[in-house]
């Protein structure tokens, strides 16, 4: 089993923004040589996440970050952690960490309409994402 790390930046220009990220982890998996196996992505920040959803339709980013925030608004009342993030922190938690995508012919295995998001929940802010690759 082969193993290929590769960690990229990616800058967030608002608090709360989902970045398509795919074109970048499937560009690694192709430089990787890898054709079957599996790739892990991984945000290593506590106001972030890793997500997998629509990428043709903007309006479901949208939708999805409305859907959040009017579920955790910034200003909710009993928060008590001082940096006024506690929002992005439970955003961070619910959506997660890391996502996990099979490796198929040397491709992501994607649904056709799926993309991979990187989650802002306390920008703006410069940010990483670790990707790991498997397989042979």
């Amino acid at each position: 089993m082969n193993i290929v790390d590769e960690t990229f930046g990616v800058k967030t220009g608002r608090r709360c923004e989902m970045v398509d990220i795919t074109g970048q982890v499937a560009g690694i998996v192709k430089t990787s040589g890898i054709t079957a196996g599996d790739c892990i992505v991984y945000c290593p920040h506590t106001t972030a996440a890793i997500t997998i959803n629509e990428n043709a339709d903007p309006d479901v980013v949208h939708d999805m970050l409305m859907t959040l925030e009017e579920l955790l608004p910034q200003d909710r009342r009993g928060y008590r952690h001082n940096e006024g993030n506690s929002d992005a922190h439970v955003k961070s938690s619910l959506v997660g960490p890391t996502q996990q995508i099979l490796i198929n012919n040397g491709r992501l295995s994607l649904g056709t309409w799926q993309g991979i998001y990187f989650c802002e929940f306390d920008g703006p802010r410069s940010r990483r994402v670790t990707v790991q690759i498997r397989g042979k």
